[in-house]
Formats: C-alpha cells, sequence, structure tokens
C-alpha cells in the first residue's frame, strides 16, 4: 500500500509541478491597472500611451517582452540589473514577480495610440533598411526580426510600429555605445554598430509611422 502511494505520488509530480508553473504564469491585468495608475502614469501614462517621446509607449506591447524588460531593470541577490536605469531601476525595487506580469499583461492589452513620422525626408531610406537591410554593411532587414508592419514577435522582438521615433532612435544609439547591453547573443549590439546616425533616424521615423 505504501509502495503504491509513493509511485501515484511520482506519477503526479510532474503534473503538479506544470499547474504550480502555470498558476505563477497566469496574470491579472485589473491588478496590474492598479500599479499602472500608481506608479508607472506620470512617464509611461495609465495605459501605457506616454504623455513624451523621452519614455515609450507600453500599450499594446507584447507581454513577454514586457515582462523580461521590467526583470532587467530589477537588481537581484546584490548583482547588478542587466539593464542599468535609475529611475527604471527604483520603480521596479519593490514590484514583485506578479506585480510585474500583471503589469506586462495590463500594458500588452491596451490599445496604442501611434506615434506618427514627422520627417518625410526619411522615410525612404528608413524604408529600404526596414525591409532590405543594408548587404554592404552586414545590416540586416529590421522586417526580420520586428515584422514587415513592425509588430514583433512575443518575448524576442519588441514591437516598434507606431513607437516614438526619438525614443527609438535613443535606444539604437545605447545599443551601439554598449550603454543597454540586455540584447540576447548581442544581436542589436552587433547591428546598431554599423548603422550610422543618419540611418537610426531614418529606421526611426520609419518605424514610427507603421500600422
Amino acid at each position: 500500500m505504501i509502495r503504491t502511494a509513493a509511485i501515484a505520488i511520482l506519477l503526479a509530480t510532474p503534473f503538479l509541478s506544470h499547474a504550480a508553473e502555470q498558476a505563477k504564469a497566469k496574470a491579472d491585468p485589473a491588478k496590474g491597472k492598479v500599479i499602472a495608475e500608481t506608479v508607472c502614469v506620470a512617464c509611461h501614462g495609465a495605459d501605457g500611451n506616454s504623455p513624451t517621446a523621452a519614455n515609450p509607449n507600453l500599450a499594446g506591447q507584447g507581454a513577454e517582452y514586457l515582462y523580461k524588460q521590467l526583470n532587467n531593470f530589477k537588481a537581484v541577490d546584490g548583482k547588478p540589473a542587466a539593464r542599468n536605469n535609475a529611475i527604471m531601476g527604483g520603480m521596479v525595487a519593490a514590484l514583485s514577480d506578479e506585480d510585474m506580469r500583471n503589469l506586462a499583461a495590463w500594458f500588452s492589452s491596451q490599445k496604442l495610440k501611434p506615434a506618427v513620422a514627422r520627417d518625410e525626408s526619411k522615410i525612404a531610406l528608413g524604408q529600404k533598411i526596414w525591409r532590405q537591410g543594408d548587404f554592404k554593411k552586414g545590416i540586416p532587414a529590421c522586417a526580420g526580426c520586428h515584422g514587415p508592419a513592425g509588430a514583433g514577435l512575443p518575448a524576442q522582438y519588441p514591437r516598434l510600429s507606431g513607437q516614438y521615433a526619438e525614443y527609438t532612435e535613443a535606444q539604437l544609439k545605447a545599443f551601439r555605445s554598449d550603454e543597454r547591453n540586455n540584447d540576447p547573443e548581442r544581436m542589436m549590439r552587433s547591428i546598431a554598430a554599423k548603422m550610422s546616425d543618419a540611418e537610426m533616424k531614418a529606421v526611426a521615423e520609419y518605424a514610427a509611422g507603421l500600422r
């Protein structure tokens, strides 16, 4: 009888483990809304539509990607954060893993009020790099990872369509200077290192106008 019970427990362990993971991964956007309205509102807006181009729009961004970024801003066990930003580091310091999942779920579920391209003279170059890249310089097409319409891929590559051009350009420059280094396999740093200021600005402008 004891042996039978032990076998039953062993057989049930994978199921229980899977159930626990599912419970952990399930997020509550309503709880995330409360955090957004109290912690994030000044910089990103309560619904993830930022009031200023210095801060990114978060509405409609992939929940997995948002969760990863929140984690990257957080210092853990005395180790420096993977993404160094004093303001964001302070904001996420008191957030639990559950809080971050809930917050990511909330912003992901909101409707983006997209930014627009403002400099028409940059669109042609931006479109070329986005769609084709630059073979001679070793720059791959942005669409390869972020999609033809800039929707991105959940967890891996962020949505860039409708994002403020100023913010996208700033992040490209941060990757190039190694100021931002939380990209897997140095992918964005290796690409940005090959791009000129003009190319970065053009890509950022084009992405802002994508729908």
